[in-house]
Protein backbone atom coordinates (compact mmCIF):
# COMPACT_ATOMS: atom_id res chain seq x y z
CA UNK A 1 0.00 0.00 0.00
CA UNK A 2 1.16 3.23 -0.50
CA UNK A 3 0.18 7.17 -1.54
CA UNK A 4 2.39 8.78 -4.49
CA UNK A 5 1.51 12.42 -4.56
CA UNK A 6 3.88 13.68 -7.59
CA UNK A 7 4.54 17.64 -8.39
CA UNK A 8 4.41 19.02 -12.41
CA UNK A 9 4.51 15.11 -13.25
CA UNK A 10 1.72 13.97 -15.21
CA UNK A 11 4.00 11.67 -17.12
CA UNK A 12 5.39 9.66 -14.45
CA UNK A 13 2.48 7.13 -13.08
CA UNK A 14 5.17 4.15 -13.62
CA UNK A 15 6.42 5.20 -10.52
CA UNK A 16 3.81 3.73 -8.70
CA UNK A 17 5.34 -0.18 -10.22
CA UNK A 18 8.41 1.08 -8.03
CA UNK A 19 8.65 -2.09 -4.50
CA UNK A 20 6.96 0.77 -2.18
CA UNK A 21 6.47 -2.42 0.37
CA UNK A 22 10.22 -2.88 0.91
CA UNK A 23 12.42 -0.59 2.93
CA UNK A 24 14.48 1.80 0.71
CA UNK A 25 17.92 0.09 1.43
CA UNK A 26 16.68 -3.74 0.24
CA UNK A 27 15.35 -2.18 -2.86
CA UNK A 28 17.11 -4.40 -5.68
CA UNK A 29 20.79 -3.31 -6.04
CA UNK A 30 20.43 -3.39 -10.13
CA UNK A 31 17.45 -0.75 -9.74
CA UNK A 32 20.07 1.64 -8.86
CA UNK A 33 23.17 3.52 -9.98
CA UNK A 34 26.19 5.23 -7.59
CA UNK A 35 25.98 9.13 -8.03
CA UNK A 36 28.43 11.37 -5.91
CA UNK A 37 26.48 12.16 -2.50
CA UNK A 38 27.68 13.36 0.65
CA UNK A 39 26.84 11.13 4.05
CA UNK A 40 23.44 11.45 5.09
CA UNK A 41 21.10 10.67 8.33
CA UNK A 42 18.39 8.63 6.23
CA UNK A 43 18.98 6.17 3.27
CA UNK A 44 19.47 7.99 0.32
CA UNK A 45 19.90 5.81 -3.05
CA UNK A 46 19.62 7.05 -6.75
CA UNK A 47 17.46 5.49 -9.01
CA UNK A 48 17.62 5.18 -12.74
CA UNK A 49 13.99 4.61 -14.00
CA UNK A 50 12.40 5.59 -17.82
CA UNK A 51 15.56 7.33 -18.53
CA UNK A 52 15.09 9.69 -15.80
CA UNK A 53 17.64 10.15 -12.40
CA UNK A 54 15.81 10.06 -9.27
CA UNK A 55 16.85 10.41 -5.47
CA UNK A 56 15.09 8.67 -3.27
CA UNK A 57 15.32 9.69 0.44
CA UNK A 58 13.54 7.90 3.35
CA UNK A 59 12.53 9.25 6.22
CA UNK A 60 9.38 10.08 8.64
CA UNK A 61 6.94 11.03 7.05
CA UNK A 62 6.34 14.40 9.11
CA UNK A 63 9.73 15.40 7.63
CA UNK A 64 9.43 14.19 4.44
CA UNK A 65 5.96 16.41 4.64
CA UNK A 66 8.25 19.39 5.34
CA UNK A 67 10.69 19.06 2.80
CA UNK A 68 8.00 18.14 -0.10
CA UNK A 69 6.82 21.63 1.14
CA UNK A 70 10.09 23.08 1.58
CA UNK A 71 11.26 22.25 -2.26
CA UNK A 72 7.69 23.04 -3.91
CA UNK A 73 7.81 26.71 -2.67
CA UNK A 74 11.85 27.24 -3.07
CA UNK A 75 11.21 26.15 -7.13
CA UNK A 76 8.00 28.20 -7.15
CA UNK A 77 10.36 31.22 -5.68
CA UNK A 78 12.77 30.61 -8.23
CA UNK A 79 15.45 29.80 -5.24
CA UNK A 80 18.27 27.59 -6.50
CA UNK A 81 16.85 23.98 -5.02
CA UNK A 82 17.03 20.61 -6.65
CA UNK A 83 13.29 19.71 -8.10
CA UNK A 84 11.16 17.95 -6.18
CA UNK A 85 9.05 15.22 -8.07
CA UNK A 86 7.03 13.80 -5.46
CA UNK A 87 6.42 12.14 -1.55
CA UNK A 88 5.30 8.39 -0.78
CA UNK A 89 3.51 8.14 2.04
CA UNK A 90 1.21 5.61 3.86
CA UNK A 91 3.32 2.94 3.22
CA UNK A 92 3.22 -0.72 4.58
CA UNK A 93 5.58 -3.88 4.37
CA UNK A 94 3.94 -7.56 3.33
CA UNK A 95 2.82 -8.30 6.58
CA UNK A 96 0.96 -4.38 7.03
CA UNK A 97 3.84 -2.72 9.28
CA UNK A 98 4.28 0.50 8.39
CA UNK A 99 6.92 2.13 6.76
CA UNK A 100 8.90 5.51 6.73
CA UNK A 101 7.95 8.02 3.83
CA UNK A 102 9.67 8.96 1.01
CA UNK A 103 10.94 11.52 -1.02
CA UNK A 104 11.42 11.55 -4.78
CA UNK A 105 13.72 14.12 -6.42
CA UNK A 106 14.92 14.55 -9.67
CA UNK A 107 19.11 14.27 -9.70
CA UNK A 108 20.30 17.63 -10.79
CA UNK A 109 22.01 16.91 -14.08
CA UNK A 110 25.52 17.70 -14.46
CA UNK A 111 25.45 18.38 -10.73
CA UNK A 112 28.26 17.27 -8.34
CA UNK A 113 29.33 16.76 -4.66
CA UNK A 114 32.11 18.96 -2.95
CA UNK A 115 34.54 15.88 -2.84
CA UNK A 116 34.29 15.68 -6.63
CA UNK A 117 34.75 19.60 -7.53
CA UNK A 118 37.18 20.92 -5.03
CA UNK A 119 40.02 17.94 -4.96
CA UNK A 120 42.27 20.67 -4.02
CA UNK A 121 41.02 23.37 -1.68
CA UNK A 122 45.22 24.68 -0.73
CA UNK A 123 44.24 26.16 -4.36
CA UNK A 124 43.15 29.29 -4.05
CA UNK A 125 41.13 29.77 -7.25
CA UNK A 126 38.81 26.46 -5.91
CA UNK A 127 39.22 27.42 -2.23
CA UNK A 128 37.73 30.99 -3.36
CA UNK A 129 34.75 29.24 -6.04
CA UNK A 130 33.58 27.12 -2.67
CA UNK A 131 33.46 29.93 -0.28
CA UNK A 132 31.70 32.07 -3.48
CA UNK A 133 29.14 29.31 -3.97
CA UNK A 134 28.09 28.67 -0.20
CA UNK A 135 28.00 32.65 0.49
CA UNK A 136 26.02 33.41 -2.78
CA UNK A 137 23.74 30.39 -1.91
CA UNK A 138 23.33 31.29 2.03
CA UNK A 139 22.13 35.15 1.02
CA UNK A 140 19.65 33.69 -1.69
CA UNK A 141 17.54 32.24 0.63
CA UNK A 142 17.90 34.40 3.77
CA UNK A 143 16.68 37.63 1.35
CA UNK A 144 13.97 35.21 0.26
CA UNK A 145 12.96 34.28 3.93
CA UNK A 146 14.18 31.12 4.20
CA UNK A 147 15.63 29.63 7.10
CA UNK A 148 17.84 26.36 6.29
CA UNK A 149 18.89 25.07 9.50
CA UNK A 150 21.31 22.86 7.95
CA UNK A 151 23.93 23.75 5.50
CA UNK A 152 26.94 22.02 4.85
CA UNK A 153 29.11 20.66 2.33
CA UNK A 154 26.76 17.24 2.40
CA UNK A 155 24.06 19.19 1.70
CA UNK A 156 24.83 21.15 -1.75
CA UNK A 157 25.37 20.25 -5.06
CA UNK A 158 27.34 22.54 -7.50
CA UNK A 159 27.48 23.08 -10.94
CA UNK A 160 30.37 24.70 -13.21
CA UNK A 161 29.17 27.94 -14.21
CA UNK A 162 32.16 29.84 -16.85
CA UNK A 163 34.69 29.63 -14.45
CA UNK A 164 32.64 29.80 -11.60
CA UNK A 165 30.83 27.19 -9.36
CA UNK A 166 26.78 27.35 -8.55
CA UNK A 167 25.63 25.65 -5.80
CA UNK A 168 22.32 24.17 -5.17
CA UNK A 169 20.25 23.14 -1.71
CA UNK A 170 19.61 19.55 -1.60
CA UNK A 171 17.94 18.81 2.03
CA UNK A 172 15.28 20.93 3.32
CA UNK A 173 14.10 19.20 6.31
CA UNK A 174 14.93 21.58 9.00
CA UNK A 175 14.20 24.44 6.99
CA UNK A 176 11.64 27.31 7.44
CA UNK A 177 9.97 30.11 5.39
CA UNK A 178 9.66 33.32 6.99
CA UNK A 179 8.14 36.66 5.47
CA UNK A 180 11.69 38.27 6.49
CA UNK A 181 14.32 36.94 8.38
CA UNK A 182 15.08 38.55 11.50
CA UNK A 183 19.33 39.21 12.19
CA UNK A 184 18.77 36.72 15.04
CA UNK A 185 17.20 34.12 12.38
CA UNK A 186 20.58 34.93 10.27
CA UNK A 187 23.20 34.30 12.51
CA UNK A 188 22.07 31.39 14.02
CA UNK A 189 21.72 29.85 10.48
CA UNK A 190 25.31 31.30 9.59
CA UNK A 191 25.89 29.75 12.84
CA UNK A 192 24.54 26.23 11.90
CA UNK A 193 26.89 26.69 8.60
CA UNK A 194 29.99 27.60 10.36
CA UNK A 195 29.71 24.97 12.72
CA UNK A 196 28.45 22.05 9.31
CA UNK A 197 31.01 23.06 6.88
CA UNK A 198 34.12 23.44 9.42
CA UNK A 199 33.16 19.91 10.78
CA UNK A 200 32.94 18.78 6.92
CA UNK A 201 36.12 20.35 6.25
CA UNK A 202 38.37 18.63 9.40
CA UNK A 203 36.41 15.30 7.90
CA UNK A 204 38.67 15.95 4.55
CA UNK A 205 41.52 16.38 7.37
CA UNK A 206 41.23 13.29 8.99
CA UNK A 207 41.27 11.52 5.57
CA UNK A 208 44.55 13.19 4.70
CA UNK A 209 42.47 14.98 1.61
CA UNK A 210 42.76 18.52 3.20
CA UNK A 211 46.15 20.29 2.75
CA UNK A 212 48.17 20.26 5.82
CA UNK A 213 48.00 24.44 4.24
CA UNK A 214 44.63 24.81 4.99
CA UNK A 215 43.38 25.87 8.02
CA UNK A 216 39.22 25.13 8.16
CA UNK A 217 38.77 27.29 10.59
CA UNK A 218 40.03 30.49 8.29
CA UNK A 219 38.01 29.28 5.93
CA UNK A 220 34.64 29.40 7.26
CA UNK A 221 35.72 32.82 8.76
CA UNK A 222 36.41 33.81 5.10
CA UNK A 223 32.79 32.16 4.46
CA UNK A 224 31.34 34.48 7.02
CA UNK A 225 33.35 37.64 5.58
CA UNK A 226 32.54 37.13 2.14
CA UNK A 227 28.54 36.38 3.15
CA UNK A 228 27.68 39.79 5.36
CA UNK A 229 30.17 41.58 2.55
CA UNK A 230 27.79 40.29 -0.37
CA UNK A 231 24.58 40.47 1.73
CA UNK A 232 25.32 44.48 3.10
CA UNK A 233 26.15 45.27 -1.18
CA UNK A 234 22.54 43.60 -1.74
CA UNK A 235 20.27 45.37 1.24
CA UNK A 236 22.51 47.88 3.40
CA UNK A 237 21.32 51.95 2.67
CA UNK A 238 23.88 54.10 2.08
CA UNK A 239 23.78 57.65 2.46
CA UNK A 240 25.56 59.42 -0.19
CA UNK A 241 26.20 63.66 -1.14
CA UNK A 242 24.43 65.08 -4.17
CA UNK A 243 28.07 65.53 -5.32
CA UNK A 244 28.57 61.71 -5.49
CA UNK A 245 25.76 60.21 -7.10
CA UNK A 246 28.12 58.24 -9.25
CA UNK A 247 28.45 56.14 -6.15
CA UNK A 248 25.30 54.98 -5.98
CA UNK A 249 25.47 54.25 -10.06
CA UNK A 250 28.51 52.25 -9.28
CA UNK A 251 26.93 50.32 -7.26
CA UNK A 252 23.93 49.57 -9.05
CA UNK A 253 26.30 47.97 -11.87
CA UNK A 254 28.00 46.54 -9.25
CA UNK A 255 25.37 44.88 -8.29
CA UNK A 256 24.85 43.94 -11.82
CA UNK A 257 28.27 42.82 -12.27
CA UNK A 258 27.40 40.14 -9.13
CA UNK A 259 24.38 38.77 -11.15
CA UNK A 260 21.59 40.76 -8.92
CA UNK A 261 18.96 42.96 -10.91
CA UNK A 262 17.53 45.61 -8.65
CA UNK A 263 13.96 45.98 -9.77
CA UNK A 264 13.45 48.74 -7.13
CA UNK A 265 15.13 50.76 -4.88
CA UNK A 266 14.75 53.91 -2.80
CA UNK A 267 16.01 57.53 -3.08
CA UNK A 268 15.75 59.97 -0.63
CA UNK A 269 17.44 63.82 -0.85
CA UNK A 270 17.76 65.43 2.21
CA UNK A 271 20.02 68.44 3.24
CA UNK A 272 22.23 67.43 0.34
CA UNK A 273 22.39 64.10 1.10
CA UNK A 274 20.62 61.07 -1.02
CA UNK A 275 20.25 57.90 1.20
CA UNK A 276 19.60 54.60 -1.18
CA UNK A 277 18.78 51.45 -0.67
CA UNK A 278 17.74 48.37 -2.90
CA UNK A 279 14.24 47.12 -1.62
CA UNK A 280 13.92 44.39 -4.33
CA UNK A 281 17.08 41.79 -5.24
CA UNK A 282 16.70 39.22 -7.09
CA UNK A 283 19.85 37.03 -9.08
CA UNK A 284 19.91 36.21 -12.66
CA UNK A 285 20.25 39.63 -14.39
CA UNK A 286 22.48 38.26 -17.50
CA UNK A 287 20.53 35.45 -16.84
CA UNK A 288 17.23 36.76 -18.07
CA UNK A 289 18.71 39.35 -20.49
CA UNK A 290 20.83 36.19 -22.57
CA UNK A 291 17.30 34.55 -22.23
CA UNK A 292 15.15 37.64 -23.88
CA UNK A 293 17.63 37.70 -26.85
CA UNK A 294 18.06 34.39 -27.74
CA UNK A 295 16.25 31.79 -25.86
CA UNK A 296 19.82 30.26 -24.24
CA UNK A 297 19.19 28.98 -21.19
CA UNK A 298 22.14 29.55 -19.07
CA UNK A 299 23.62 30.28 -15.47
CA UNK A 300 24.68 33.23 -14.96
CA UNK A 301 28.00 33.54 -14.76
CA UNK A 302 27.69 31.39 -18.83
CA UNK A 303 25.19 34.20 -19.68
CA UNK A 304 27.88 36.73 -18.77
CA UNK A 305 30.26 35.24 -21.08
CA UNK A 306 28.02 35.02 -23.92
CA UNK A 307 26.62 38.00 -23.75
CA UNK A 308 30.41 39.79 -23.85
CA UNK A 309 31.17 37.06 -26.57
CA UNK A 310 28.10 38.75 -28.70
CA UNK A 311 28.78 42.16 -28.01
CA UNK A 312 31.53 41.68 -29.44
CA UNK A 313 30.95 39.88 -32.66
CA UNK A 314 28.08 42.89 -33.21
CA UNK A 315 31.15 45.30 -32.60
CA UNK A 316 33.58 43.39 -35.29
CA UNK A 317 30.14 43.24 -37.61
CA UNK A 318 29.50 46.69 -37.68
CA UNK A 319 33.07 47.44 -38.00
CA UNK A 320 33.03 45.32 -41.29
CA UNK A 321 29.65 46.69 -42.27
CA UNK A 322 29.80 49.74 -41.39
CA UNK A 323 26.92 49.86 -39.23
CA UNK A 324 25.85 48.94 -35.71
CA UNK A 325 23.03 46.77 -35.55
CA UNK A 326 20.17 46.65 -33.52
CA UNK A 327 20.27 44.46 -30.32
CA UNK A 328 17.86 42.13 -31.62
CA UNK A 329 19.50 41.67 -34.86
CA UNK A 330 22.83 41.20 -33.31
CA UNK A 331 21.93 38.44 -31.13
CA UNK A 332 19.98 36.61 -34.25
CA UNK A 333 23.60 37.11 -36.26
CA UNK A 334 25.40 35.96 -33.19
CA UNK A 335 23.19 32.70 -32.83
CA UNK A 336 23.17 31.52 -36.63
CA UNK A 337 26.69 32.64 -37.16
CA UNK A 338 28.69 31.62 -33.89
CA UNK A 339 26.27 29.84 -31.55
CA UNK A 340 25.09 26.70 -33.47
CA UNK A 341 28.07 26.14 -35.70
CA UNK A 342 30.04 25.70 -32.87
CA UNK A 343 27.78 23.50 -30.99
CA UNK A 344 27.53 21.84 -33.93
CA UNK A 345 30.78 21.39 -34.80
CA UNK A 346 31.28 19.13 -31.54
CA UNK A 347 30.25 15.50 -32.32
CA UNK A 348 27.47 13.86 -30.14
CA UNK A 349 28.73 11.84 -27.98
CA UNK A 350 31.23 14.82 -26.37
CA UNK A 351 28.41 17.21 -26.60
CA UNK A 352 26.24 15.99 -23.84
CA UNK A 353 29.62 15.59 -21.38
CA UNK A 354 28.68 19.36 -20.45
CA UNK A 355 26.23 21.69 -20.76
CA UNK A 356 26.09 24.19 -24.23
CA UNK A 357 26.66 27.05 -22.62
CA UNK A 358 29.89 25.75 -20.54
CA UNK A 359 31.26 24.07 -24.01
CA UNK A 360 31.16 27.33 -25.29
CA UNK A 361 32.83 29.18 -22.61
CA UNK A 362 35.59 26.60 -22.91
CA UNK A 363 35.87 27.14 -26.11
CA UNK A 364 36.17 30.67 -25.91
CA UNK A 365 38.93 30.26 -23.31
CA UNK A 366 40.46 27.66 -25.42
CA UNK A 367 40.79 30.13 -28.44
CA UNK A 368 42.62 33.03 -26.24
CA UNK A 369 44.92 30.43 -24.67
CA UNK A 370 45.72 29.41 -28.14
CA UNK A 371 45.73 32.49 -29.49
CA UNK A 372 48.57 34.06 -26.71
CA UNK A 373 50.02 30.78 -27.79
CA UNK A 374 50.55 32.00 -31.34
CA UNK A 375 50.72 35.64 -30.60
CA UNK A 376 47.91 36.13 -33.06
CA UNK A 377 44.16 35.87 -33.77
CA UNK A 378 43.35 32.34 -34.07
CA UNK A 379 40.19 31.64 -35.97
CA UNK A 380 37.33 30.64 -33.87
CA UNK A 381 37.11 26.97 -36.08
CA UNK A 382 40.54 26.02 -35.72
CA UNK A 383 39.95 26.46 -31.55
CA UNK A 384 36.39 23.97 -31.91
CA UNK A 385 38.68 21.82 -33.73
CA UNK A 386 41.74 21.61 -31.35
CA UNK A 387 39.25 21.92 -28.25
CA UNK A 388 37.37 18.36 -29.20
CA UNK A 389 40.57 16.65 -28.33
CA UNK A 390 40.27 18.55 -24.34
CA UNK A 391 36.75 17.35 -24.42
CA UNK A 392 37.01 13.93 -25.41
CA UNK A 393 39.62 13.57 -21.84
CA UNK A 394 36.32 15.57 -20.05
CA UNK A 395 34.76 13.34 -17.46
CA UNK A 396 30.69 13.15 -19.00
CA UNK A 397 29.29 15.60 -16.15
CA UNK A 398 25.57 14.74 -16.66
CA UNK A 399 25.32 11.82 -14.05
CA UNK A 400 29.50 11.33 -13.15
CA UNK A 401 30.07 7.99 -11.03
CA UNK A 402 32.76 8.28 -8.22
CA UNK A 403 36.10 6.40 -8.65
CA UNK A 404 36.25 3.04 -6.84
CA UNK A 405 38.30 3.82 -3.52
Amino acid sequence: MVALTLRRSPSRPRLLELPWSTPLEDWPDEDFVRLPTGTHRHVVRFLKHDGEYYALKELPARLAEREFTNLDRLRDEGLPAVTLIGIATDRTDTDGDPLEAVLITRHLRYSLAYRTVFTDLSNVTQRRQMIDALAVLLVRLHIGGFFWGDCSLNNVLFRRDAGSIRSYVVDTETSEFHAQLSPGQRRHDLDIANENVLGGLMDLQAEGRLSPEIDPIEVVDELLARYEALYNDLTAAEEVPVSELGRIQARLERLNELGFDTEEYELREESGVVRFRPTVVEEGYHKRRLERLTGIVAHENQARRLLTAMRGYGAWLAQTEGEVLPEAVMGYRWMTERWRPTLDAIPDYLRRRLEDAEIFHEILEHNWYLSEQAGEEVPLANAVASYIDVLDRRKDERNILPTDD
